[in-house]
């Protein structure tokens, strides 16, 4: 570990225990301990928590104020997103997945780089709004990560990934979902219903595609893993930062 990495663990032992970062460090240790077949692919791997790829959206209760709040907007966010898509393309961009960029994925993003995207709080000020004060406000988005409108256009395909690491999940809000679209995590396949949400981690191998004839849309959030405490968070921010400094990230 690098001294930046080791002082911001010595400041979260000293605020809160010496034991509570336990699994954080047991993470960085060589080998990174075991994880499921369907997790290989992702870089960390934090031991302790729930090896689930799907979950119950209403399950958490930390969570479900998100899910109730999103679900209880879709109208409004669904025309929010017409009216911008309609209007604002401009606004758009590829999406740029750590492993590709795909020009038939784009993506309008409300929160990145560890803030929130101010301009669009104006493009989708319902969704703007319930990010800010009920994800971003309490905490419960993973800063490291984002929210955004995500658009798989006709015929679009995600290839099996897994994502970098298993202590955030990643909730889907069905915004405008077409015929012909699916995604599958650890090999089960589920459909979108429009409205609703779904929560799954994406440490395990997942993919997506659209065989249908429209765009299929989804609000997306990183949210923290529920199992995570807040000295775990606190350090795995601290570690990630450090990490992506030192690869040159911004």
């Amino acid at each position: 570990m690098t001294p930046e990495i080791e002082n911001a663990f010595a400041a979260i032992r000293a605020e809160f225990g010496a034991e509570t970062i336990t699994r954080v460090e047991r993470m960085l240790e060589p080998g990174g301990g075991e994880r499921h077949p369907l997790q290989k692919a992702a870089k960390w791997i934090m031991p302790g928590l729930s090896s689930t790829p799907w979950h119950d959206p209403y399950a958490h209760p930390e969570l479900a104020p998100v899910v109730r709040a999103l679900e209880d907007g879709h109208r409004t966010i669904k025309a929010e997103f017409a009216s911008a898509w309609a209007a604002r393309r401009e606004e758009f961009s590829d999406y740029e997945h750590y492993l590709t960029r795909q020009d038939d994925w784009q993506a309008l993003y409300l929160y990145r780089d560890g803030n929130l995207v101010e301009k669009s709080a104006a493009t989708a000020p319902a969704a703007h709004r319930i990010l800010r004060d009920v994800v971003v406000g309490p905490e419960k988005i993973c800063p490291l990560l984002e929210c955004h409108f995500s658009t798989l256009l006709p015929g679009a395909v995600i290839r099996p990934h897994c994502d970098l690491w298993n202590f955030s999940i990643n909730l889907h809000l069905a915004v405008e979902v077409p015929e012909g679209c699916s995604i599958t995590v650890a090999g089960e396949t589920r459909t979108w219903e429009e409205g609703k949400c779904l929560l799954f981690d994406y440490s395990f191998e997942h993919e997506a595609r659209n065989t249908g004839t429209r765009p299929r849309t989804c609000l997306l959030i990183d949210l923290w893993h529920p199992e995570t405490t807040l000295p775990e968070r606190r350090a795995l921010v601290a570690v990630m930062t450090e990490i992506r400094r030192l690869m040159g990230e911004s």
